[in-house]
């Protein structure tokens, strides 16, 4: 394992040093126990700090794992059950018609309800009781069930809701108690990040991204009804105090190693820590929903909250990884076939994975 860590160290020391990435943090975890833990790079070029162990990185989507694995801590625990009506928690979600969506449905990307309202702000998505309200009030775009897109805010408000409704306390608080306090991560994961932690945040940067792409984009195209793009992820949105405090558990705050040991806990044991028995891990990552996805217009296949395969590969290619990348190429994942944990966040924003694809073949050839 110590070629691992090297080659590991290796190949993010490389692209740091060629200007494709800016910091980076690399963590695996391998039945239970960490044997890669690599940082190279800048968390703020400005003053000079360099990326530790421990340093946060907004990683948007990354964080929807997280918001999952509290979900299935608490069906575990029997606070709900995935048949389990949302309206039976929140009985204002059941207007217009959407009172047969279930956790499964929420959970699998198959609610119907993938988008937030065109005029909603990056103000508005910091306010939990607005957000909740736009969804209580939202009309279905599909039967649940019926078909499957990418709900890339509603996920998080959907899921925080049950959670809330069903304990009384907001999922971010969830977290610290359940997943992250108990594997001793609670400083290095977060939804939403008090304000006296932001410093310790990796900064933010864009890649710079040819947008002609979405000028040959369809306006009709579902992507551009499910939100307004100035809600689309980048580096301002992802720097704003505001979002960076708020319960947004579409996204989330991390390092590298602190979601590798939440995957790690959720595979096995992690110094005595086992999130989930392993007939609820089995069910988690079975296959629930694939197809086109209604949304994005790409092939997509998810389990309950975690995509199935793995960054750079197809379900096809991957059937026993699961987990969600997020938006800027970061991504994190388990393995249910080897007992790996993986997790890379950086502070670079592409729109490739193609950092996650070159970590990610390092560790399946030393599997």
């Amino acid at each position: 394992m110590k070629d691992l860590q090297q080659q590991v160290q290796e190949a993010a020391d490389k692209l740091v040093e060629s200007g494709e990435e800016r910091g980076l943090q690399v963590a695996v975890y391998r039945d239970g126990v960490q044997i890669v833990d690599v940082v190279a790079g800048m968390a703020d070029p400005e003053s000079g700090r360099p990326v530790t162990s421990d340093t946060p990185f907004y990683n948007f989507s990354i964080g929807k794992g997280a918001t999952a694995t509290v979900a299935h801590v608490l069906v575990e625990r029997g606070l709900f059950g995935y048949d389990t009506p949302v309206a039976e928690l929140w009985p204002e979600f059941a207007r217009h018609g959407k009172q047969g969506v279930t956790v499964r449905h929420v959970l699998s990307h198959t609610a119907g309800v993938p988008g937030v309202p065109l005029d909603t702000t990056p103000e508005d998505i910091c306010d939990w009781g607005r957000m909740t309200a736009a969804l209580e009030d939202a009309e279905l775009w599909w039967e649940p069930g019926a078909k499957v897109g990418y709900h890339a805010y509603t996920f998080g408000f959907l899921v925080g809701e049950i959670v809330r409704r069903a304990t009384g306390e907001p999922i971010s608080q969830v977290l610290k108690e359940q997943v992250a306090g108990p594997l001793g991560v609670a400083g290095e994961l977060y939804f939403g990040m008090p304000a006296t932690e932001h410093a310790r945040l990796a900064r933010l940067e864009d890649a710079p991204m040819d947008m002609s792409a979405f000028g040959e984009m369809p306006a009709d195209l579902p992507m551009f009804k499910a939100g307004p793009m100035t809600l689309m992820p980048n580096a301002e949105l992802g720097s704003r105090p505001d979002y960076l405090s708020a319960d947004i558990p579409a996204g989330g705050k991390t390092s590298a190693r602190a979601v590798a040991r939440m995957y790690a806990a959720l595979l096995g044991e992690v110094d005595g820590v086992r999130l989930i028995t392993p007939e609820r891990l089995r069910e988690a990552t079975a296959v629930v929903s694939s197809g086109m996805d209604e949304v994005f217009g790409m092939p997509v296949t998810w389990g309950l909250g975690y995509g199935i395969g793995g960054p750079a590969s197809t379900a096809e290619q991957s059937p026993t990884v699961f987990g969600v990348p997020g938006a800027g190429g970061s991504a994190a994942w388990g393995d249910t076939a080897t007992g790996t944990a993986f997790a890379l966040t950086k502070n670079r924003l592409t729109n490739d994975f193609t950092a996650a694809g070159l970590f990610a073949d390092l560790v399946s050839r030393a599997s």
